[in-house]
């Protein structure tokens, strides 16, 4: 199966989406289950309810899985395959603290030089261990750094080969006894059965340690990977949190549609003959192995003009807006002038709010009396004859009024159009709201 393996540390990114759409894209392609896994196994960073908005999120967007399960479940049968590399002499523990470590660190920073265990513990004697443990010294263990080179082939960005040297003998577990990132990840996509890991290039440095582990474990199995490209921000830099645009949430809140937000993060890194197109119709076209290799700048202005298009395909834009569906011709008359559902909403509040003019006061109380005592013509060329004719007004001392009456501003769709649309309850607004 695939998965996708976010942690409930925050709210979630425009990256982790991304990774969370092609992983069920590639698993209906291959027919493969997708399987949701929470790791939560960093307990001061967990928020609480974070899991369950994720979750609400994947259902929001259409994105369909099989499973969900907690990392932290597999606690005891992380310890179980610790254990075992410790029998296997695969891995060592480690009793070297931290001021010893970060002294190392600070030395290789000073000599120019990454940092690298120093095998201090390495070959201590079962006698040395057991009378430290005895001694209750805290000990972290850590996987001996494998003897040849790691190579992989990655499916967006080619071959890779990592050195011995460049994986280093890296902890696998902590001083409570529980996994870090690397340790948890690996062993939990062996017991899933895990076929190809989709994630962000962030993680690519994580991959060859994970290969390790379960080539020291024996596992034999292929597990292929497809490392996407970074989302710049618009100023060419790596997106981060301070970027409204990274929250998945904002995007929402600002009114951007689920299905424009998958559509444009499809098309990040892809070219497509259709730019516009469901998530479900996406499945039939969408090749992870033809992704550019090179970061992809996140354009909201390209958002936007996606979500605008979406909007035209939705049957009842009332829907999202709050509105009853008698007003649903206006609702689609301002689809020129929006691109989001929340600048539709605030359109529509405008003209259903109280507004006090300051501009054409004497022009709005004269075509307030006209509109409010005459019946109201059929057809707008007669309507406007016999307004121009009683009111004596022309021309922008019409025209500007008339429409801040309409909709309490002075630009918006065209008049014609309009008044055939609200005739039904254009009094009721002026006597409401104007």
């Amino acid at each position: 199966m695939l998965r996708f393996a976010p942690s409930p540390t925050g709210d979630m990114h425009i990256g982790n989406l991304r990774v969370a759409i092609f992983n069920y894209i590639v698993a209906k392609q291959k027919n493969e289950k997708l399987l949701i896994r929470i790791e939560d196994t960093d307990k001061e960073r967990n928020i609480e309810g974070k899991d369950v908005e994720i979750l609400n999120i994947l259902k929001l967007f259409g994105i369909e899985y099989d499973n969900v399960v907690y990392q932290s479940a597999n606690l005891h049968l992380h310890q179980e395959m610790a254990k075992k590399l410790l029998d296997f002499k695969k891995a060592f523990v480690c009793f070297c603290d931290e001021e010893e470590i970060n002294f190392q660190r600070e030395k290789a920073k000073i000599e120019k030089r990454p940092y690298r265990y120093s095998g201090k513990c390495e070959s201590l004697s079962s006698e040395e261990i057991r009378n430290k443990i005895e001694k209750k010294i805290p000990f972290v263990v850590r996987l001996r750094k494998p003897q040849h080179n790691i190579k992989f082939n990655d499916l967006i960005k080619g071959e890779f080969d990592f050195s011995p040297f460049e994986i280093d003998s890296f902890i696998i577990m902590r001083k409570d006894f529980t996994p870090t990132y690397n340790f948890a990840c690996s062993i939990d996509d062996m017991l899933y059965d895990i076929t190809l890991v989709i994630r962000g290039e962030d993680h690519l440095s994580n991959t060859p340690k994970q290969i390790a582990i379960r080539e020291a474990l024996g596992y034999d199995k292929e597990i292929k990977y497809a490392h996407l490209p970074i989302i710049l921000n618009e100023e060419g830099k790596k997106m981060s949190k301070r970027d409204s645009a990274s929250s998945v949430k904002w995007l929402l809140e600002e009114g951007f549609l689920p299905e424009a937000i998958a559509n444009y993060l499809i098309l990040l890194g892809n070219s497509f003959e259709n730019e516009i197109f469901t998530l479900k119709e996406a499945i039939e076209f969408f090749d992870i192995t033809k992704i550019s290799k090179a970061p992809a700048k996140f354009d909201l202005g390209k958002l936007r003009f996606i979500n605008k298009e979406h909007m035209k395909r939705i049957e009842k834009l009332t829907h999202y807006i709050a509105y009853h569906e008698e007003y649903e011709p206006l609702a689609k008359l301002y689809l020129d002038e929006v691109s989001t559902i929340k600048e539709l909403k605030e359109k529509l509040d405008n003209i259903f709010s109280k507004q006090n003019f300051n501009e054409f006061t004497e022009e709005v109380e004269i075509l307030k009396q006209e509109i409010l005592n005459s019946e109201l013509e059929d057809d707008y060329n007669d309507f406007k004859k016999r307004i121009m004719n009683n009111t004596g007004l022309k021309g922008k001392k019409l025209f500007m009024p008339l429409r801040m009456i309409m909709v309490g501003s002075k630009q918006g769709p065209e008049i014609k159009d309009l008044y055939a649309i609200m005739k039904p309850y254009l009094k009721m607004i002026i006597k409401e709201y104007r």
